[in-house]
């Protein structure tokens, strides 16, 4: 029974034993391709942890611990079927592919390809268990569910291939757009191999597999439970140390290099930067070289508002305040009337009720708007002006374009005036072509009033505006400052020295000389028979325009004579002339300074102690009307060579009136003229008004027909100042067609110039007035030479109207300052020194007396007629026995002698 029992037993332990034993090899085999993948992913993941920082490094390789089944011994028969199918397995692989060689080692990586870890010198033993092994629970790291980027995903490709585990889990596709955790695989999926194995694909590739130790059954067929593989460090990305493996440290070279490239691409990059710049810069400062960028704005003549150019029907205006205000009066420098509500007022001014308010200026054509020039009402009551505007433009007066700024579309607000008479000039950044511009007050001080000038330049075309003048002269048309001026007349005497000669009348209160040219066959002397002339310029320092007229004449003169011109040589071999362009040069300075369209009416008009030296002479009008009516003309006071009252040059008279003075005595001027600035005519004396008490109220002289005469000449010699039909400058026109003025009649002065040169001389003198615009801009002065240059001519000519000679004693000695009388005609001439007289009369018939002290006086008939140059009429005087009977007179105490015994005897002897 007990056999029986035991036999029992020993076949169920059997039976179970095989069963078990089948089971067992079941188990492993499932067992160990699920420890292969599980280590694999394990090993993936330990790696990214350590790359990511995310866990600490460790010396051993992760794994994941498991509960170990306990082994069981294997009988010797399962030990030797074993060995048999692996044999048959290893032979069946090795016609498939051929495995390396165990014996020998892989090949050392090629230097171009990235160095691989050193490999271990001996396979290292699974460590044995000590110990029971126990089920132990380890902390279950969360798998990172970042996913992996494209590089990461290489590496890990290049990892399985390297560790020969590409055949146990092949690219898992996702079933679904949601992420696939990267470190799961799904061991219920059959893991597929690629069609060729790795050592076929690459010749130096090394699987640690082939390598079987002798004696080993099958590799696929191992008795442990659990595998523990060794993955090296990349020493690339980060070095990893292991005292199991002989590795060769490429961190240090590999620093090196990178730090050297590093180096040598920030060199790169710096150096790249640099031929940049310098490029760069060439190409900027290239660039800069060929914009044609002005630096600074254009700036045109005037289009002619102030001078008239433009004429009134060119100017309108959205309303106007009344009568006397409106766009016609909107010109640079337009004076008003002394009565702010007379008809002629001193600017445009706007309806106060309107909104939209603008003055509009019609150039007639396309020209280029460079600027504007504004300035305030001219008023001694009010303070009018504008401070702000807009400026537009259009080419047919509908459609208006706004001046913007270069940046951009905002439109440009211009400032205006700060006070009613300084002008301002705003200027465009760019010139505008249009025909039409409007100027668009936006504020203003007091009422809305408003004077201008448009600068624009003439486009080129083949019709030319009166701006376009071509002179056939070529002169030097520019102003000249005081050394400019200066220099101007040295060249002059240096190309004519035998005609001219340059001397100074006296200084301003400055210092300044006053320079004269003497043009004449003889300078510096004074012949017999040849009158003296004079042109006077500049006794107000603005008006600029006369001082330039000289400058040219002296140059045309002294050309013209060089070039044998006849009527040039006619002028210089018979008359003396003076030409003196500045006359208050300290006030000019500062005028030109200003320059021609920035100064004001009155800047520069007096001297610099505050003089206006035209009317600073001494008042010799009201001495000659005194004794007119008192009768004491000519027996007490005379007609002429009124004498000048004592102490009158020590009083209020000007540096510069003193040496004018004194120059107009020491010269036998005949004739005559001051060029002045402001209005267009021509004025001739008496400026002074004669007063109303007076018997006699005329203002005018004894030689007005004279004075008409010479006036005419030289206005019908101007090419427009005859025109007056659209005028004066700023008002009506007050010459009745004429050009020509009394100037008593239009604006009187006490003192003027004119006055004392024809009562205290023998020089008739006028005052021309050139222009509108007192100092016209520099590109106008071609066009003032051509409109005044035959009427600087034929007005010296006119000093050989009537009659001349020499008076004499029966010796043939001259007589100083003998009297010539002309019947009818109460005002005398004196004789100069050499004894030769001018007297200027109109044709005709005329008994003339010559009268000197101690001689009995002579009469002669004499006729005037109308061919050129004066009529010779000479006399020769006889010495009286008026001495002897002025001396008899004396001495009985200036009584009358009475002899009645004489008479007594004289009547007995009849």
């Amino acid at each position: 029974m007990r056999a029986e029992v035991l036999v029992v037993w020993v076949s169920l332990t059997l039976c179970c034993t095989l069963v078990w034993t089948r089971e067992d090899v079941k188990e492993k085999k499932l067992s160990r391709s699920q420890i292969q993948v599980r280590e694999a992913q394990e090993l993936i993941n330990h790696r990214r942890q350590r790359v990511e920082g995310d866990t600490e490094m460790s010396d051993e390789p992760a794994a994941v611990v498991e509960t170990a089944k306990p082994k069981k011994k294997k009988t010797p028969e399962e030990i030797e079927a074993a060995r048999a199918k692996k044999a048959a397995e290893k032979e069946a692989k090795a016609k498939k592919q051929k495995a390396p060689k165990p014996t020998k080692k892989p090949k050392p990586p090629k230097p171009t390809k990235k160095p691989k870890p050193p490999k271990p010198t001996k396979k290292p033993k699974a460590p044995k268990p000590t110990k029971k092994p126990k089920t132990t629970t380890t902390t279950t790291v969360k798998p990172d569910v970042r996913r992996p980027s494209p590089e990461e995903e290489e590496e890990e490709k290049r990892l399985l291939i390297e560790l020969g585990w590409d055949t146990l889990t092949g690219p898992v596709t996702p079933k679904s757009p949601e992420p696939v955790e990267p470190d799961l695989v799904d061991l219920s999926k059959k893991p597929t191999s690629p069609t060729k194995p790795l050592s076929e694909l690459d010749p130096d590739y090394w699987d640690a597999r082939h390598e079987v130790p002798d004696g080993y059954p099958d590799k696929k067929q191992t008795t442990t439970t659990e595998v523990i593989m060794y993955i090296p460090e990349e020493v690339t990305t980060l070095p990893y140390i292991d005292p199991l493996y002989e590795e060769y440290d490429y961190a240090d070279i590999a620093a090196k290099k990178q730090e050297q490239e590093e180096e040598r691409a920030r060199k790169e990059k710096a150096e790249k930067a640099e031929r940049l710049r310098k490029k760069w810069e060439e190409e900027e400062e290239e660039r800069l070289r060929q914009i044609s960028v002005p630096a600074e704005p254009k700036i045109c003549p005037p289009l002619g508002l102030e001078s008239h150019r433009v004429e009134d029907d060119q100017l309108l205006a959205s309303s106007q305040s009344h009568h006397g205000f409106v766009a016609q009066r909107g010109r640079l420098n337009m004076q008003g009337s002394d009565n702010d509500e007379d008809m002629y007022g001193g600017a445009w001014c706007a309806e106060p009720e309107e909104k939209d308010h603008w003055f509009e200026v019609d150039a007639r054509r396309e020209v280029e708007f460079t600027g504007v020039i504004t300035q305030g009402r001219n008023s001694e009551k009010h303070e009018d002006f504008v401070s702000s505007y807009y400026v537009a433009f259009s080419n047919d007066s509908r459609d208006w374009t706004h001046h913007i700024f270069s940046s951009g579309s905002l439109l440009q607000l211009f400032y205006g005036n700060v006070d009613k008479d300084t002008p301002v000039m705003s200027q465009f950044a760019t010139p505008v072509v249009a025909r039409y511009i409007r100027i668009q007050p936006q504020s203003w001080n007091g009422s809305l009033c408003l004077r201008a000038e448009i600068l624009a330049c003439q486009l080129p075309s083949t019709y030319h505006s009166e701006n376009e003048v071509n002179p056939s002269d070529e002169l030097d048309f520019r102003h000249h400052n005081y050394k400019e001026m200066r220099q101007m007349m040295k060249v002059i005497n240096e190309e004519c020295p035998n005609i001219t000669r340059i001397y100074n009348i006296g200084k301003s209160s400055q210092g300044l000389k006053m320079y004269a040219m003497e043009i004449s066959d003889n300078p510096g002397e004074h012949e017999t028979g040849e009158p003296e002339f004079r042109y006077t310029a500049g006794l107000h320092g603005n008006e600029a325009l006369g001082r330039e007229l000289l400058l040219l004449l002296m140059q045309f003169l002294c050309k013209e004579y060089k070039d044998d011109n006849p009527r040039v040589r006619r002028l210089v071999d018979g008359v003396r002339i003076h030409l003196v362009p500045s006359l208050n040069p300290d006030a000019y300075e500062l005028a030109y300074e200003m320059g021609s369209e920035m100064g004001n009416w009155a800047l520069g008009h007096w001297t610099e102690e505050g003089y206006d030296i035209f009317q600073n002479f001494p008042d010799l009008n009201s001495i000659l009307w005194g004794a007119e009516d008192r009768g004491w003309v000519p027996r007490v006071v005379p007609n002429h060579h009124i004498p000048l009252p004592e102490n009158v040059l020590n009083g209020s008279i000007a540096v510069e009136t003193k040496a004018i003075v004194s120059w107009m005595e020491r010269n036998p001027f005949v004739l005559g003229a001051n060029l002045q600035g402001g209005e267009k005519l021509v004025a001739y004396p008496f400026d002074m008004q004669r007063p109303p008490i007076s018997v006699n109220e005329e203002t005018w002289t004894p030689d007005d027909a004279m004075f008409r005469w010479l006036a005419m000449s030289y206005a019908h010699s101007h090419l427009t100042m005859t025109e007056t039909h659209r005028g004066s400058c700023h008002g009506d026109d007050v010459t009745g067609g004429q050009g020509i003025v009394n100037r008593a009649s239009w604006k009187p002065v006490v003192g003027s110039m004119n006055d004392f040169s024809y009562l205290h001389t023998n020089c008739f003198e006028l005052s021309i007035f050139l222009g509108c615009d007192k100092f016209p801009h520099e590109s106008e002065l071609p066009l003032e030479w051509e409109s005044n240059r035959e009427a600087l001519l034929a007005f010296i000519e006119q000093v050989h109207r009537g009659i001349k000679g020499v008076v004499k004693d029966t010796e043939g000695n001259p007589l100083v300052n003998a009297t010539i009388s002309v019947e009818g005609i109460r005002h005398d001439v004196t004789t100069a020194a050499g004894g030769d007289y001018w007297r200027l009369l109109n044709p005709g018939e005329y008994r003339v007396t010559a009268k000197a002290e101690g001689y009995t006086p002579q009469t002669r008939l004499c006729l005037v007629g109308y061919d050129s140059g004066a009529t010779s009429c000479s006399f020769t005087l006889v010495k009286s026995n008026w001495d002897r009977i002025k001396q008899i007179m004396a001495f009985h105490g200036k009584r009358p002698i009475r002899l009645p015994l004489l008479s007594r005897d004289c009547s007995a002897q009849l």
